[in-house]
């Protein structure tokens, strides 16, 4: 999957926002938003302020400024960031379309919003960026550094970026993220999503000399986050946590490990990560579960692992080498173009970072520029071979019918609820009140399903074992098996499908039942 650019609109007096002379200029050059990648894509996609005005801004007053005096805290705007933003230059402004702090970039109960450094790359520093109850947004070929959550001067919890409560559809790319030490040094995180953080791409980044990459998860009962993509970014000089995840899908592709001291993708708690093409080098551990009884889970595929060093399985320490292999299997719902392993230091090299102008891998570890969407595509071009599609063709498309439909079963566990497999909640679901039961979908007037997508809550991925789907007016069995997960049927019209557990390891804990036609 590539990147593209998007020329933005200079500023007009139509657009009804008078913004202070001091504050910012109109921008006489293309601001690039592009388009967004991996999981970011999702969820309605990630456009930031694709559409509304380009401002300029030189200080982080402006910056907050700039979100102060829009129309509303959903009004699209691009901020074009350019020089360096620092504690002296970055006081809180007030406005009824945001909620802005001294010495921290706020964005804060805000939407539709592209913060992109101009030129070389902006520099935030010793001030990290904070994402608090906001979506859709985007941040491009900036510099964070040296963020400290103690000593002085102190930002952002000591996060460069961090994210938390309910934050949707963030895209970060082409960023450079570095610290000069550990927590001991007063450095917390360089990429952190806490408290239902969901559907965020990482991409071209550099996350440098730190104690901590970053986490998806505060905490092993914070499993509310995930859908997070990591593609194209160099992870250099880190003691641990490349990401840590606490339950949730992460997946992982194409990126470069080097220097990891104590560990690297720390999956656990439930969490699942799809690892492909990446290179790990002169690090140890790079995989698995560690410092906690808390399983994850992994699928690997097409990695290197070059002078990679593994500790003994032990209580609290669960590494997936000396010979990685997959214990799960993952679906992922966008189509994405693999580098081939064994070049990523190279095209990483060349790519990521800020002040690298955007550029990006053709597919074969070719750096190039970010294609223009306003340029159609030439119709007689054939496809891409090498790149493929959904890599499951039985992955669900569509919109899932469960969530304007009802639902019943044969017991509930208490604290459990039928509707909780079609809120489109990951962190609520059913139980029955043994190992075994049926949870039912119903609509009140027939209706076609071809697919159904059961999904087990964090921490019980794999407690399912064998199960029938049911037309539960007919009493027709539909398909039968073993596991959660993606399940294709004949195209079949009802009113009520049902999915009953004849067999599990446990009680089994069904977050979401969703159906396609």
């Amino acid at each position: 999957m590539r990147c593209s650019t998007a020329a933005l609109a200079i500023a007009t007096a139509a657009t009804g926002v008078a913004l202070s002379t001091t504050q910012v200029a109109a921008s006489q050059e293309t601001t690039t938003s592009g388009t967004a990648t991996g999981f970011a894509s999702q969820n309605g996609g990630t456009t930031g302020g694709e559409g509304g005005r380009t401002v300029r801004a030189t200080t982080g007053t402006e910056i907050h400024r700039a979100l102060c005096e829009r129309e509303s805290s959903s009004t699209p705007i691009v901020i074009e960031v350019d020089g360096t933003i620092d504690h002296g230059n970055t006081e809180k402004v007030s406005g009824p379309s945001c909620d802005t702090a001294d010495d921290v970039i706020e964005l804060k109960g805000i939407s539709n919003v592209s913060l992109i450094g101009v030129g070389d790359g902006a520099v935030f520093d010793q001030l990290g960026i904070h994402i608090r109850e906001s979506s859709n947004i985007i941040i491009r070929n900036v510099t964070v550094r040296n963020v400290k959550k103690s000593g002085s001067p102190t930002s952002n919890g000591g996060d460069a970026i961090g994210m938390e409560a309910d934050v949707r559809n963030v895209w970060v790319d082409h960023t450079t993220l570095e610290a000069s030490g550990g927590e001991d040094a007063g450095y917390d995180a360089l990429f952190d999503m806490k408290n239902n953080t969901r559907y965020v791409t990482l991409s071209y980044s550099i996350l440098r000399n730190s104690g901590r990459g970053g986490l998806i998860g505060s905490s092993e009962s914070d499993v509310s986050n995930g859908y997070v993509t990591f593609h194209h970014n160099r992870y250099e000089t880190i003691d641990s946590r490349t990401p840590l995840l606490r339950g949730g899908v992460s997946h992982i592709y194409n990126n470069h490990y080097t220097g990891l001291v104590k560990s690297g993708i720390n999956s656990r708690a439930g969490g699942r990560a799809k690892v492909e093409n990446s290179y790990f080098e002169d690090s140890k551990d790079v995989l698995g579960t560690f410092y906690t009884n808390e399983r994850g889970y992994w699928q690997v595929s097409g990695n290197i692992y070059d002078n990679v060093t593994w500790s003994d399985e032990g209580d609290k320490n669960y590494p997936a080498g000396p010979d990685p292999r997959s214990n799960t299997s993952i679906s992922i719902p966008y189509s994405y173009t693999l580098d081939a392993a064994d070049c990523v230091p190279q095209i990483v090299q060349r790519t990521a970072g800020a002040g690298k102008g955007l550029l990006e891998s053709d597919g074969d570890c070719n750096p190039t520029d970010p294609p223009d969407p306003t340029d159609p595509p030439d119709p007689t071009d054939p496809p891409d071979p090498t790149d493929p599609p959904d890599p499951d063709p039985t992955d669900p498309s569509g919109p899932n019918l469960s969530l304007d439909a009802g639902s019943d079963g044969s017991s509930k566990a208490s604290g459990t609820s039928y509707g909780n497999v079609r809120d489109g909640d990951m962190s609520t679901y059913w139980s029955p009140r043994g190992s075994t039961g049926t949870i039912s979908i119903k609509w009140g007037s027939p209706t076609t399903v071809s697919v159904i997508n059961v999904r087990e809550a964090a921490g019980t991925e794999g407690t399912i074992g064998s199960w029938r789907v049911l037309d539960h007016d007919s009493g027709e069995v539909l398909a039968t098996g073993n596991g959660a997960g993606v399940i294709d049927i004949p195209s079949t019209t009802l009113r009520k499908i049902s999915f009953e557990i004849t067999s599990a390891d446990g009680t089994p804990r069904v977050a979401e039942y969703e159906t396609y036609a």
